[in-house]
């Protein structure tokens, strides 16, 4: 097996574990339905962790490209590779999310409510806020890089590190995944959301793609920060790339902060005018 063809299957692996659990827990006469955030972020965090046990040896399951990215800007991974792996990634989550919509075939048209259907395949914010959305997506894969990292650095008996790295997840999901439902990964949000766009999904509602940017921009950024960060905190290597990737994020959540502000503002004077 390529490197290719293993991140294309981890990838897949990945989404068809956690598409499901989000299929599962939310479509009508399913059997799982309403299981809980407990047993969600689980799940996303199992699915990880097999992805990471199935192609590991083969391609070193980033399964992420916020991870690829990153891995690349610390000089850990050739630049040269890096289209490669994220055109696997997200061949791979798509054909994830088009085995889950096989596997759920007639519980599509018992769900009545069309918002359920697109979180199934993608993440939404639990309240919309550019800049606390962005602020959200940066910081989850900030913590996922930085975990990756110090849990790389530590010696684990052998098969035990993808059962490291699922638990991470699980926390990440716990603690910060309440607000955006933590994508922290853009092949894991814009592939499953490109299958929901094309499927012929009934009363399948939209796939908001006004949103779509956040969950890519935001792990990119904070995945990328957090891979110079370890380098300039943890190993004491201080470069120029440090610098940049963090005007890079200071200047996206400055923009991102702009943009909540005019929204804001917008709404205020509408609601003065329609009082």
């Amino acid at each position: 097996m390529t490197p290719f063809v293993g991140e294309l299957i981890g990838t897949m692996i990945l989404i068809v574990f956690g598409a499901g659990i989000g299929a599962g827990s939310s479509l009508k006469k399913s059997y799982s339905k309403n299981p809980g955030w407990i047993v969600i972020t689980l799940a996303w965090g199992l699915a990880v962790t097999m992805g990471v046990f199935a192609v590991g040896s083969i391609s070193g399951a980033h399964l992420n490209p916020a991870v690829t990215i990153a891995l690349a800007i610390n000089g850990e991974f050739p630049w040269a590779e890096v289209p490669g792996y994220i055109l696997a990634q997200m061949i791979g989550a798509i054909l994830g999310a088009v085995l889950i919509y096989l596997h759920y075939l007639p519980h599509w048209k018992e769900t009545d409510d069309p918002t359920v259907k697109p979180g199934v395949f993608s993440t939404s914010p639990a309240i919309p806020n550019t800049f606390a959305n962005l602020f959200s997506e940066i910081f989850g894969t900030f913590i996922l890089l930085l975990g990756l990292l110090f849990i790389g650095a530590n010696k684990f008996s052998q098969g035990l590190n993808p059962i490291a790295v699922g638990l991470l997840i699980v926390i990440i999901g716990m603690s910060l995944g309440g607000t955006t439902g933590y994508a922290i990964n853009p092949a894991r949000d814009l592939g499953p959301r490109v299958a929901h766009f094309f499927l012929p999904i009934p009363g399948k509602g939209k796939s908001n793609w006004g949103y779509a940017w956040i969950p890519v921009v935001g792990p990119i950024l904070g995945g990328s920060f957090g891979a110079v960060f370890y380098q300039a905190v943890f190993l004491g290597k201080l470069t120029s790339n440090f610098f940049v990737v963090a005007a890079m994020n200071i200047l996206a959540l400055l923009l991102a902060f702009i943009h909540s502000k005019k929204n804001n503002d917008t709404i205020t004077k509408l609601t003065k005018r329609s009082a």
